[in-house]
C-alpha cells in the first residue's frame, strides 16, 4: 500500500473516530438506558453511510482513490465498532440481562443490514 493511500486512510480513520465518540456520548447521554445506544447508534448509522459510499463508488459519484480509502476503510473503520458491540453484547448477558442483550443484538445485525442495504439502494437509485 502506498504511503498517500495510508495517510488517506488515516484522516478518514481520525474523523470518524471523532465522530464516534461525539456521537456514542450524545446518544448515551439523551437515552440512559442498560442497552448501549450509543453503540447501536453508531453501527446503524455507520452501516447506512457505508451503503451510500459504497454505492456512490460503484455508481461513480466517487471516484477518487484517495477519498474512497478516506470514506470508507478510514472513517467508516474507525467510526462504527463491531468489537465493542461484541464486548457490550457479552457483559449483557453476564449480568443476567438476557432479554436487553437479545434486543441489542437483534437491533445491530438485522438493523446495520437493512441501513447498509437502504444507504446502497438509494444511492444506486439516484447515480445508476
Amino acid at each position: 500500500m502506498k504511503i498517500d493511500t495510508m495517510v488517506a486512510i488515516g484522516i478518514g480513520g481520525f474523523i470518524g473516530a471523532i465522530l464516534r465518540a461525539y456521537t456514542a456520548g450524545m446518544v448515551n447521554t439523551a437515552f440512559k438506558s442498560e442497552i448501549p445506544f450509543g453503540t447501536l447508534s453508531v453501527n446503524l448509522i455507520g452501516s447506512l453511510l457505508l451503503g451510500i459510499f459504497i454505492g456512490a463508488i460503484q455508481y461513480g459519484g466517487i471516484q477518487n482513490p484517495y477519498l474512497k480509502s478516506m470514506l470508507t476503510t478510514g472513517m467508516m473503520g474507525a467510526f462504527t465498532t463491531f468489537s465493542t458491540f461484541a464486548v457490550e453484547s457479552f457483559f449483557l448477558f453476564k449480568n443476567t440481562l438476557y432479554i436487553e442483550a437479545l434486543i441489542y443484538i437483534t437491533l445491530n445485525v438485522i438493523g446495520c443490514i437493512l441501513l447498509a442495504g437502504a444507504g446502497f439502494k438509494g444511492i444506486e437509485a439516484i447515480l445508476k
